[in-house]
């Protein structure tokens, strides 16, 4: 499955021009803050409408500013994950993840038996939240926006967290949109890096190839930028 998705939007003092394509597994959007990062994923969620812009997942159309296609959010099938939970308090961990199945279309989907195995949430059914990606699975979309969804956490908690989100890229064929500002996130978990500075496109294309090309270093950052090179592990000293 690919998203493709080309945007157009002015806003004062800002303007947003960006066109690129996400496949199938983690396609991350990457830049300073201010550079439109969570603007697309809004357009794409249907939060925004764009002054011009084609989005099509699949084949799809959600958004055809020319056409006159703009499909609602909830006729979307985007399971956005916000920075901030937005799950519900005073419900427990397997109520919102089941409200996630209010949205879901007819027809086969993810169960709540496989989030609970692909998140490994078993033991927190009974308490209460936040478990917002096995919600936004759960509604069955087209594909997933998840807008810095660590970011509130510390180290260790990630550290726990980012298994996970590898099975969620291996066993969901899904266009998953990944805002961070953490490289080693990026660099852990996308096939696919979208450099975005002031609003455009600098950069887009395979991690690998992304991140290691000098000429992405201005939008990379000093500290970011530098070589990507795949290895296995021969062994694990105790």
């Amino acid at each position: 499955m690919t998203l493709r998705i080309a945007l157009q939007h002015r806003f004062d003092g800002f303007a947003l021009d960006v066109a690129f394509e996400a496949p199938s597994g983690v396609t991350a959007l990457f830049g300073r803050s201010g550079s439109g990062k969570t603007t697309v994923i809004n357009a794409v969620a249907g939060l925004l409408r764009p002054d011009r812009g084609q989005i099509t997942a699949d084949g799809t159309v959600l958004l055809d500013t020319t056409a006159g296609v703009n499909l609602a959010p909830h006729r979307r099938r985007v399971g956005y994950v916000f920075q901030d939970a937005r799950l519900f308090p005073h419900l427990t961990v397997r109520q919102n993840l089941l409200y996630g199945r209010w949205f879901q279309p007819k027809g086969p989907g993810p169960g709540l038996d496989r989030v609970v195995d692909l998140l490994g949430i078993g033991p927190l059914l009974s308490r209460r939240p936040g478990v917002a990606i096995g919600r936004a699975i759960l509604s069955n979309p087209r594909l997933l926006a998840l807008d810095e969804p660590l970011a509130a956490l510390d180290e260790a908690r990630k550290a726990e967290i980012l298994p996970y989100l590898e099975r969620l890229r291996e066993e969901l064929d899904l266009p998953i949109l990944y805002v961070s500002h953490a490289m080693a996130e990026v660099v852990r978990l996308a096939n696919t890096v979208v450099l975005i500075e002031a609003g455009r496109v600098t950069a887009s294309g395979p991690t690998a190839s992304v991140l290691s090309d000098p000429a992405n270093a201005a939008g990379l950052g000093a500290r970011e930028a530098g070589a990507l090179i795949a290895a296995r592990g021969g062994a694990h000293e105790a």
